[in-house]
């Protein structure tokens, strides 16, 4: 091959002034889409002006899509490792009505471009070293871990992993060969077992059969007591691992979880709710100012007190808002000021230069003023 035909690709992978950071430009350009399963897809993203990806195996970007003339955000697990820095994945499930997944299925291409903001979370194992892990993921719950898996594979550091993944069939099963791969690469350190609910179209499964259960952890990993152990996967089924975990006498502070459900209260609303019942049933204090918050968009109107967020104020009017982790991290209940002010503390979930615009985070802003929100 010429020379000249290798410059472009040279160019990509240049010295490069430092690394990426969504507070500078958040715009990030779609390199290749690549098919895992039949309705699960890894979008490669790189960024738009020469810089590199730096952040911790687990974390996630939140991103901001124009959609409809809406914009939308939603939190996703990088699926790469940062041993690999020039661009980053995410790997996405289409989602039967799903407005974010169907758009990127159908509509993000190589050439594309998106807005990010990130990485941020704490669900990473840099930050829980361990001689022994067990990872256990169900469905697209595998993203963070995958991360995880590819960055001790790449590094070359000696670990003993066992990897569960449970899937509906092997057709389903994301990464299955790179997995499979990576398990004869090192087979005295990474062992991955994958487990599903039935054969798949032509595929009758010899494996392991049914769903997560202590019964079934006692036969692949019976030293999983001694474990550090991460999940990430739909609600019910952490819910689940979490159950059989305590039932086995696992000590809990070896147990970290991660999800983003949209459908549903996150476990930090979850958790906000029970404590502001705590707080109802107990003695009142002197009374808070109470500020009127408008919702422009549906015409909503609710009252919310100054020591509570505007999010939980809605929560607990019936009106329901895009959020997830509750704690000004992640950016997905960003939404615009019209007017009115707010105290807000956030996580880093929101760029100054956003607040400086009008936008806020309802999930920790508390209101110093009657409120319209453009939501």
């Amino acid at each position: 091959m010429a020379d000249g035909a290798r410059e472009p690709v040279a160019g990509l992978i240049a010295a490069v002034p430092g690394p990426w950071t969504g507070e500078d430009d958040d715009t990030l350009v779609c390199r290749a889409v690549r098919r895992e399963t039949h309705d699960v897809a890894t979008f490669v993203l790189a960024p738009a002006k020469p810089a590199r990806f730096a952040y911790e195996p687990g974390q996630f970007l939140t991103f901001a899509f124009e959609i409809g003339g809406e914009t939308i955000h939603r939190c996703y697990t990088v699926s790469s490792a940062p041993t690999r820095p020039d661009t980053v994945s995410i790997t996405v499930k289409r989602v039967p009505g799903g407005p974010v997944s169907n758009w990127l299925h159908d509509t993000l291409k190589p050439g594309g471009t998106v807005r990010a903001v990130g990485p941020m979370g704490d669900f990473t194992c840099f930050r829980h070293p361990a001689e022994r892990y067990l990872f256990l993921s169900g469905g697209s719950g595998i993203t963070p871990l995958m991360s995880m898996a590819r960055t001790f594979h790449d590094l070359g550091v000696p670990r003993d992993i066992v990897f569960v993944h449970n899937a509906r069939t092997p057709a389903d099963i994301v990464f299955r060969d790179e997995l499979a791969l990576m398990a004869r690469a090192a087979p005295q350190s990474f062992r991955f077992t994958p487990v599903v609910e039935a054969d798949a179209p032509g595929e009758p499964w010899g494996g392991f059969r049914g769903r997560v259960s202590q019964a079934l952890l006692e036969q692949i990993a019976p030293d999983f007591r001694d474990r550090e152990i991460f999940v990430c996967g739909p609600a019910p089924y952490m819910a689940a691992v979490r159950a059989l975990l305590a039932e086995a006498g696992f000590d809990m502070a070896r147990h970290h979880e991660e999800s983003f459900d949209f459908a549903a209260l996150s476990a930090g609303e979850a958790a906000e709710a029970l404590a502001a019942e705590a707080i109802e049933d107990a003695p009142k204090a002197a009374p808070a100012r109470v500020f009127r918050v408008e919702f422009a968009k549906t015409r909503r109107v609710i009252e919310c007190p100054e020591d509570m967020p505007v999010l939980e104020a809605a929560r607990r009017s019936g009106v329901r808002l895009p959020s997830s982790c509750t704690k000004g991290l992640c950016g997905t209940c960003k939404s615009k000021l019209v007017s009115g002010t707010v105290d807000l503390q956030h996580g880093g979930g929101i760029r100054q230069r956003e607040i400086d615009a009008g936008m806020t985070l309802l999930c920790c802003a508390k209101p110093t003023s009657d409120l319209v929100v453009d939501r």
